[in-house]
């Protein structure tokens, strides 16, 4: 009985090990949207990516909400004027946790569907340089509805 238990162990424990290791690949985490204050204004995208255990580069985003999505970036530039720059991809970073978050990098949400509604999910597609697709869930919340609490 007590050699069964010791080859289990030993079987299982470099599996418990390769969870502890981070993702096979770029994880999404806490993704949501926060929706135009005006109908017709761009929408945002926020979300936090994790490093998998190689390099990767994000190279763009849909929204099944939104008929156009561009990354963006916010700065503040020169004289303390904030400003926003389309960025052509991210690189993401091997272990690492590479945020979207409001006041720094972001999806700009163009020609929102005006059906859209806070408190509903709504998918979110990231295309990575190798190929890799990711599909995201993203809690859609109003203009001055706080930040979901993930």
């Amino acid at each position: 009985m007590m050699r069964w238990w010791v080859r289990m162990t030993a079987a299982a424990l470099p599996m418990g090990l390769a969870a502890c290791s981070g993702p096979e690949r770029v994880a999404v985490d806490d993704a949501w949207i926060r929706l135009p204050a005006v109908p017709g204004r761009p929408g945002a995208a926020y979300f936090t990516l994790e490093g998998g255990p190689s390099n990767a580069t994000l190279i763009n985003v849909s929204a099944d909400i939104a008929i156009r999505a561009e990354i963006h970036e916010s700065m503040t530039g020169a004289g303390g004027m904030t400003g926003m720059k389309p960025l052509a991809s991210v690189a993401v970073p091997a272990k690492t946790d590479t945020a979207f978050a409001p006041g720094g990098r972001h999806v700009m949400l163009f020609d929102i569907n005006p059906k859209a509604k806070a408190g509903r999910i709504y998918n979110l597609t990231l295309n990575f340089a190798n190929g890799a697709r990711i599909y995201a869930p993203a809690m859609a919340v109003g203009a001055a509805d706080p930040a979901p609490d993930f």
